[in-house]
């Protein structure tokens, strides 16, 4: 989160299109977030969600329109010199390197800014997910579902991302490991400023966390505000909330400490 903050969103997508072949899956896609914000993008199985994050890291290539970061056009600059001008993602599905012990992958995710600080932003990773700490030399292929998402996210935030990409980080969790993991993005934000972009199905959740929302549908945003305007439309609820505030603590907050199992 270091440098001089510019005018205008951190993150800005302008009439973005990608394909894959012949198939549009992303239709002139205006979006913006802003620094310090958490804006979650919402929508159905196949409306382009993750391919608008992979888009953003240079993969898929955004085939026409202008994405900027921090001012700077990176619409055709390869994955790896996007995630050095301070990008970082947990994708979905995790992918932590299941061989690889809980430290040797966070050491992974330093590897972008050096490891000079590498105790440092290990103990603020531990102080986050406790639960890494205690596993440290355990392969990651033998954690628990909620462990992995907790070691993809800590792996992410090693290389001191000033916009961490998160696709989909609730996806096979447990009702109380999704509440600790939106907990921690919370927290994360509000602690750190840290600036979030959030692809999530989970939509209840999503937009309780969020600043701002947009809803994508068949690669095209129908649909921005801010996250309690988004709740209130009754369309929004009868589309991706049915039964969704079932999934709510019974907390004043809904999210618990960030202690608990994966």
């Amino acid at each position: 989160m270091s440098g001089a903050r510019r005018a205008g969103p951190l993150l800005r997508l302008e009439e973005v299109t990608a394909f894959y072949g012949a198939i549009q899956a992303l239709k002139g896609v205006d979006l913006e977030v802003s620094e310090g914000e958490i804006v979650t993008l919402i929508g159905a199985n196949g409306a382009g969600k993750s391919t608008l994050l992979m888009t953003i890291c240079g993969n898929p290539r955004a085939r026409t329109g202008r994405i900027a970061f921090d001012g700077h056009d990176i619409t055709q600059l390869p994955t790896h010199a996007i995630m050095r001008r301070s990008v970082a993602v947990a994708p979905e599905g995790r992918r932590i390197f299941s061989r690889m012990t809980v430290r040797e992958n966070l050491l992974m995710g330093a590897q972008a800014v050096g490891l000079d600080d590498f105790d440092a932003e290990l103990r603020r990773v531990f102080a986050l997910f406790p639960r890494l700490e205690e596993r440290l030399y355990q392969r990651g292929g033998t954690l628990s579902g909620g462990e992995q998402q907790m070691l993809a996210i800590g792996r992410a935030l090693m290389s001191r991302p000033r916009l961490l990409l998160l696709d989909e980080p609730s996806l096979g969790l447990a009702p109380l490991l999704v509440r600790q993991i939106f907990g921690a993005i919370r927290a994360l934000n509000r602690d750190t400023g840290l600036t979030v972009l959030l692809v999530e199905q989970n939509a209840y959740q999503a937009l309780r966390l969020a600043h701002r929302g947009y809803v994508l549908v068949n690669g095209a945003i129908t649909m921005s505000g801010s996250g309690a305007e988004l709740l209130a439309r009754p369309e929004i609820h009868a589309a991706y909330l049915e039964g969704g505030s079932a999934a709510a603590s019974s907390s004043p907050q809904g999210y618990p400490t960030t202690d608990a199992h994966g």
